[in-house]
């Protein structure tokens, strides 16, 4: 997995040292610390982050069609559908990779015919909507999208970019957010003159990565009888993980 380390920086730091004759607590996330002459401490908060390509791929597929009845419409809609299905699984795409989100068969509202001829009002008294995610490895995203389009899903799409093990990229950037807050706490402590002690307390706040897409607008039905066309060209996205570490360091 290739990855990159990332420098934005969010640092806020702050020293707090017993005084003879006087205690405190200061306050930290879900616990409270003492602080006395006998427990003098530099606490640190440090934000770090690791960026790395996706791998995993979303696609999101569906059809729109419409029929002067409804048993047209359900019997176009389910044409499309078994057609839609059947291509992917015959180029190779589980079954268990494909999950159905949407179906339906209803009248067509007031408000949707408003810019149409009488011609096309009269075609389109029903519409069979369909929709489904497939789940697959990033640099397939391209050709399974293809795949889908070619054999009938016209309003598809949007593709959900993540990774197979979002475990290991949030622990490296806890880790470097750690090493961040040592390396800050260090220059502290040089800088007052003490040496610094152990690590006495650390808590993680890791920060929720929304899933990446990109969209495309629904596609037209007649796309479907344009000449053959290769599949779009689509790069996986970047997906960053973020890390908030608060430490607290002994100085001696």
């Amino acid at each position: 997995m290739r990855m990159t380390c990332g420098t934005r920086l969010s640092l806020g730091v702050a020293l707090v040292a017993g005084v003879a004759g006087a205690a405190a607590v200061a306050q930290m996330p879900g616990q409270a610390l003492t602080v006395s002459k006998e427990n003098r401490t530099i606490a640190i908060t440090a934000t770090d982050s690791v960026t790395t390509m996706a791998d995993v791929a979303t696609v999101h597929i569906g059809y729109v069609v419409y029929a002067v009845d409804q048993d047209t419409a359900y019997a176009a809609g389910s044409k499309v559908s078994n057609a839609v299905v059947g291509a992917l699984k015959a180029a190779g795409v589980p079954a268990d990779a494909i999950e159905s989100h949407n179906q339906s068969v209803a009248p067509v509202e007031a408000f949707q015919l408003t810019n149409l001829t009488d011609a096309e009002k009269a075609q389109r008294k029903f519409v069979a909507t369909q929709g489904w995610t497939v789940r697959t490895n990033a640099a397939d995203a391209a050709r399974t999208l293809d795949i889908a389009v070619k054999a009938g899903a016209n309003q598809s799409g949007q593709i959900d970019w993540s990774l197979k093990d979002e475990n290991t990229p949030q622990t490296q950037a806890a880790g470097k957010a750690l090493q961040r807050a040592r390396s800050v706490a260090e220059a502290m402590a040089s800088g007052l003159g003490v040496k610094l002690g152990v690590l006495i307390f650390a808590s993680n706040e890791t920060q929720a990565t929304p899933v990446r897409s990109v969209t495309m607008g629904k596609l037209p039905m007649e796309a479907r009888a344009a000449a053959p066309v290769v599949p779009l060209a689509i790069n996986p996205q970047q997906i960053e993980k973020t890390a908030t570490v608060y430490a607290v360091f002994a100085i001696e």
